[in-house]
């Protein structure tokens, strides 16, 4: 029997995020970004959702002190080249992660702030958002909110291309990141527009609109695939290229499953 093929010295990342019960989005989308890019993924689980194509039916946060021994526990062994964060739930649990990435000293760190659903509606109370204003963003290297989230992040108005180059701004030069990915999805027009903000530089990144329903955990495919380039030791300019061109291939070629708002193709 031929004994299987050494991939030699991986890359490790790690996704603290909620899980998805129906495979598109949080954690499950996350370890398949990493997998797609040939990195190791670890990952920390803050809430447990019940949820489909269709819409979320449940979901559960899991403890602070869980959350804390699951971080400690990838830190201490399986160390990642780089960070992830998704939902998080709590002002508690935002917390925990500040802490947990201060004190193993991880990095670089991928904040996608998912603070609010498809529908409008805000997943977090105000300290939580709180929390990952102060806590969070000045950890990131990158922090990847869409026009809602920055929206929530900044308390002023983010609906066309010049407020986002605004918002972007706004994040690193009085929040703390070091660089901003500003969403510019859900804009009207033929175009999908995102806003890099980086090394005093913005640039725009453009790709044609796609008229589809499988858009499910687009947000967290991006992230993800941000940092699994990153933990491959790619530039950030780079990996944000090169992460948004594959979520651009996942969404052209995803699979027509589900009666709702499906999952992109994770092996584009």
């Amino acid at each position: 029997m031929t004994a299987p093929r050494s991939l030699g010295r991986v890359p490790i990342a790690l996704t603290v995020a909620g899980s998805d019960s129906g495979g598109g989005a949080g954690i499950q989308a996350d370890l398949k970004s990493f997998q797609r890019f040939q990195v190791f993924g670890t990952s920390v689980l803050t809430a447990v959702t019940a949820q489909n194509t269709q819409g979320v039916t449940a979901w559960e946060a899991v403890g602070v002190d869980l959350v804390r021994a699951q971080l400690d526990a990838v830190a201490s062994d399986l160390r990642p080249a780089a960070v992830k964060s998704g939902m998080l739930a709590t002002a508690h649990v935002v917390q925990a992660v500040a802490d947990g990435i201060r004190t193993h000293a991880l990095g670089p760190y991928v904040l996608d702030p998912v603070m609010v659903a498809t529908s409008g509606d805000l997943l977090v109370n105000d300290g939580t958002v709180a929390a990952i204003r102060t806590r969070l963003v000045p950890l990131a290297a990158l922090v990847t909110p869409n026009l809602d989230e920055a929206q929530v992040l900044l308390g002023a108005p983010v609906d066309d291309v010049a407020s986002m180059e605004t918002a972007a701004r706004a994040l690193v030069h009085e929040h703390g990141a070091s660089a901003a990915l500003v969403k510019g999805g859900h804009l009207p027009g033929l175009e999908m527009v995102d806003v890099l903000y980086l090394d005093g530089e913005i640039e725009h990144f453009r790709h044609p609109r796609v008229e589809t329903t499988s858009l499910h955990g687009t947000g967290c495919t991006l992230s993800a695939a941000i940092t699994a380039h990153l933990a491959r030791g790619n530039s950030m300019r780079e990996s944000v290229r090169s992460s948004l061109d594959y979520v651009y291939r996942a969404i052209l070629t995803a699979p027509a499953i589900g009666g709702g708002h499906g999952p992109l193709n994770h092996w584009a």
